[in-house]
């Protein structure tokens, strides 16, 4: 099989350490080709479980108390006892990280599902024996080509949906609706999809949050229909902090076609350019001042606190 890398705004850059690196799984601490699951596990059976994606700077998880928040959330939402403490996920965190000797450019990835089941099938009470917690910390430098280039979104037909199906919102494992939705988007040549509402306003991408820029205003969507990005409240934030003026609200491909600048947010890509959507380009066809400067301030957000 052809191996193929991460693109847009999750480019990153190959590091050999990690192919060395010790994960946690349920305590212990075991060498990557070790590290493994049942094949009974909620998680893998149903996609049944929540998750968290962090970035370890200068030593620290960045707004780990968010991350914390939307995972407790999260297992409340789907009735799930994590087995847990915050502080005692906090500790295994870091405990992760420093069986590894890390302390910079790393992204961590936590993960609590149902845990084992005693028989193939959905239902949560024959979960019998409680979580299962992974945390795997790879060393990952984001590749600076798409912040410098820009990157490129193609509308797809696949919709972010009501609440009352499955909430967007939930940061949880089943990914399906997202995963259609890349493969869309990169079967048509672009680098991640945007996705609509039911009610055919812009919502987020497959992967990340939205965001364009007209006459010096930041939008992005009322998040009715996204997932709590992290990264996108602190996008919002800064630019309130900063005087920018920012909004969430209903626009439409309308708004998004006509734009000066757009960009997407994440934990790992922080805001990366978007130059085209749907084959129209999106202001001069290059990154622009607006997210250059958003994406200092929450730089300077990260390293200061």
């Amino acid at each position: 099989m052809q191996e193929h890398k991460a693109g847009g705004a999750h480019a990153s850059i190959d590091d050999e350490r990690n192919q060395h690196i010790k994960i946690y799984v349920n305590g212990d601490l075991v060498p990557k080709h070790e590290a493994k699951v049942s094949v009974y596990d909620s998680g893998f059976m149903l996609g049944d479980g929540v998750w968290e994606g962090l970035r370890l700077h200068n030593g620290k998880f960045a707004f780990i108390d968010d991350h914390l928040d939307r995972l407790f959330a999260g297992a409340k939402a789907l009735d799930m006892d994590i087995g847990k403490t915050r502080q005692q996920l906090a500790e295994a965190l870091y405990a992760t990280v420093e069986a590894n000797g890390m302390t910079d450019g790393v992204h961590a990835r936590l993960m609590v599902t149902r845990g084992p089941k005693k028989t193939p099938y959905q239902d949560p009470r024959l979960s019998l024996w409680g979580p299962t917690i992974v945390i795997i910390a790879e060393y990952k430098s984001q590749d600076l080509a798409p912040v410098e280039k820009g990157i490129k979104l193609f509308t797809v037909h696949v919709r972010r949906g009501h609440p009352d199906v499955q909430d967007p919102r939930l940061n949880s494992h089943s990914k399906i609706n997202c995963i259609t939705a890349m493969i869309q988007s990169y079967k048509a040549g672009a680098d991640e999809a945007l996705m609509l509402d039911p009610h055919g306003f812009v919502s987020t991408c497959n992967s990340t949050n939205f965001f364009i820029v007209r006459k010096g205003e930041v939008w992005t969507s009322t998040g009715d229909y996204a997932m709590k990005g992290i990264t996108r409240q602190k996008t919002i934030d800064v630019c309130r902090k900063q005087g920018i003026p920012v909004y969430e609200k209903n626009f439409s491909l309308v708004d998004v076609y006509s734009a000066d600048e757009a960009f997407v947010t994440g934990t790992f890509g922080a805001q990366t350019p978007v130059i085209d959507v749907d084959g129209r380009t999106i202001g001069e066809g290059v990154p622009g001042p607006m997210v250059k400067r958003i994406r200092q301030l929450y730089h300077d957000m990260v390293e200061h606190g």
